[in-house]
């Protein structure tokens, strides 16, 4: 059997579908835009650029520390690799975590799309919902075991569809939307300096939501030409995309919808927009482009689970059956079949939640706690690891010193300042679900030291 991954089997090209597909432009938009515009108001295009260049110093880490070592493990061996094995068990923990919690935040959205194209009436069916989801969490494992290739060849093509799609609805947007707008545009919707502080720390933690997800292309490092150098500029080019992206859908949002149609559509803003621009046929059309956007990211947060769990096990941090990979295929298959079983798992539990918003609400507030800490401790590691560079010159102390030193703060201010705005079901997730990890951490150093030393 192969002990390592199949190596050289993404391009650039398919890197960045992968890191655009992560953060799931689609899906983020119609789960957090009511949520921002609800706390942020006309600011919420300064919370989203705001929100961007910090996360561009976490981007900056990654691009540095993958070139330095390039790993399936990514935060994991970073934070190992500077702070040492507990904190870098940690990091990775919280990533596997939240790839657990979002099993959750993803499938629900996904289900809902499918009954709101075929059954509309089941759409709100708890029971149905779980249904549906747990079936489109199968589909999703079974392409991801069948290997890296196959699963570029789904992503890239549910991409270019949604691609698509959303390119119509924006163009449309713009010929329909500013001739007569709901609110009339303003350059001062991009100013980060008119927040109060705490109007930006509030927007700050639904903002950093949006752009979750482009570090997969790190986590397929050994899988990738280049491994060294590929990675970090598909990382790059995938941010840019998403910031102007992000940008340009929440100025429509604004120009276009009132406050009562936000509201109102809720996690259906990409349906509302073109609906009012193009008819009814095209606000289905975009829950199409919903859908594959929910399912790609779905498929890249297993990848990154699966990949992050390999890298750990195969370390001696986890138990060794998790680095196992499948002889032909050459994946970890018992770790897809694990997030894939913890998956379903979290579904059945959810269901016993009273309605569909309470699920989503609760997944995603804990998500941003989890969010924060690994990419936190990430962009630390980098500006420790390299702390010899503010000598080196302004732009390598920028990029691999102060931009990562001030983005990984910020994340973990964010993460603090959250901490009472939660209920204890969301601190339970997040914060617990952190915690937790000191079991696995425990037992993987009993298990080191009662191996037999090898011989000779």
């Amino acid at each position: 059997m192969k002990d390592t991954l199949k190596a050289d089997s993404l391009g650039i090209m398919e890197s960045i579908v992968m890191g655009i597909a992560g953060t799931a432009p689609a899906y983020s938009i119609e789960i957090t835009t009511s949520t921002i515009v609800n706390t942020a108001g006309t600011l919420s295009p300064a919370g989203i650029l705001a929100c961007g260049l910090v996360m561009f110093g976490i981007v900056f880490a990654f691009v540095n520390l993958n070139r330095e070592l390039p790993s399936a493990g990514t935060s994991y061996s970073w934070v190992s690799l500077a702070f040492g094995r507990t904190a870098g068990f940690f990091a990775g923990w919280a990533l596997l975590v939240l790839c657990c919690v979002f099993m959750v935040s993803a499938m629900i959205p996904a289900a809902n799309a499918t009954l709101l194209i075929f059954r509309p009436a089941l759409m709100n069916d708890v029971h149905w919902v779980t249904v549906i989801a747990a079936l489109w969490l199968t589909f999703v494992s079974a392409v991801v075991v069948k290997g890296i290739k196959v699963t570029s060849y789904v992503q890239v093509a549910m991409t270019l569809v949604e691609a698509l799609v959303l390119l119509a609805v924006i163009a449309a947007s713009f010929m329909v939307f500013p001739a007569h707008p709901v609110r009339p545009f303003s350059w001062g919707w991009y100013n980060p300096f008119a927040f109060t502080p705490r109007l930006f720390a509030n927007s700050a933690l639904v903002a950093i939501f949006f752009y979750y997800g482009w570090d997969v292309t790190m986590n397929l490092s050994e899988e990738t030409k280049d491994r060294r150098r590929t990675p970090g500029r598909a990382a790059f080019w995938s941010m840019v995309f998403l910031m102007a992206f992000f940008l340009v859908f929440i100025t429509i949002t604004l120009l276009g919808l009132t406050d009562g149609e936000i509201q109102h559509y809720n996690t259906n803003i990409i349906f509302a927009v073109a609906r009012k621009t193009l008819g009814p046929v095209w606000g289905y059309v975009a829950i199409v482009a919903v859908l594959l956007s929910t399912v790609g990211t779905v498929e890249t947060q297993i990848l990154q689970f699966t990949r992050t769990l390999f890298a750990k096990a195969r370390a001696g941090a986890l138990h060794p059956r998790y680095a196992r990979l499948h002889p032909r295929w050459q994946t970890p298959h018992v770790a897809v079949f694990l997030i894939w079983a913890g998956g379903l798992a979290l579904l059945l539990a959810s269901s016993c939640l009273p309605t569909i918003n309470v699920i989503l609400q609760d997944s995603i507030t804990a998500l941003g706690f989890q969010i924060c800490f690994y990419l936190g401790l990430t962009g630390l590691a980098c500006a420790w690891r390299y702390r010899r560079g503010l000598s080196a010159g302004f732009a390598p102390a920028l990029t691999r010193v102060v931009w990562p030193a001030a983005s990984g703060l910020f994340m973990f201010f964010i993460a603090l300042y959250s901490i009472p705005t939660f209920d204890r079901l969301t601190n339970a997730v997040g914060i617990g679900g952190i915690l937790i990890g000191a079991i696995p951490l425990w037992l993987g150093r009993k298990r080191a030291v009662s191996a037999p030393a090898p011989e000779g």
